[in-house]
């Protein structure tokens, strides 16, 4: 079955940088567009959490929501059939749970989430 395991996440103070990692399984890695999303404190239907970063099957394109471009960075391993989320100069509004998602046929899948926290 599909499955997604994130890591990486933790506490950080601003201004720091995290790498999340998000381990794939259960469907071909290389054939699908992987994305990251996060859900804020506050907001927790599914429906709320917010695209941070996608990334093509091949890795040749990428788009980011307009709050973290240019500090965060989407890229893939198909090799290992991880993909990572590098967030560099962490503000306190990226606190959130971080899910690593993808479609297939019509269905979302989802990962379990890792917490993090920007905070002094």
């Amino acid at each position: 079955q599909v499955q997604l395991v994130e890591s990486g996440g933790g506490l950080v103070q601003p201004g720091g940088s995290l790498r999340l990692s998000c381990a794939a399984s259960g469907f071909t890695f290389s054939n699908n567009a992987m994305n990251w999303y996060r859900q804020v404190p506050g907001k927790e239907r599914e429906l709320e959490r917010e695209l941070v970063a996608v990334i093509s099957s091949v890795g040749g394109s990428t788009n980011y929501a307009d709050s973290v471009k240019g500090r965060f960075t989407i890229s893939r391993d198909n090799a290992k059939n991880t993909v990572y989320l590098q967030m560099n100069s962490l503000k306190p509004e990226d606190t959130a749970v971080y899910y690593c998602h993808v479609r297939l046929r019509g269905y979302s899948y989802w990962g379990k989430g890792t917490q993090v926290t920007v905070s002094s």
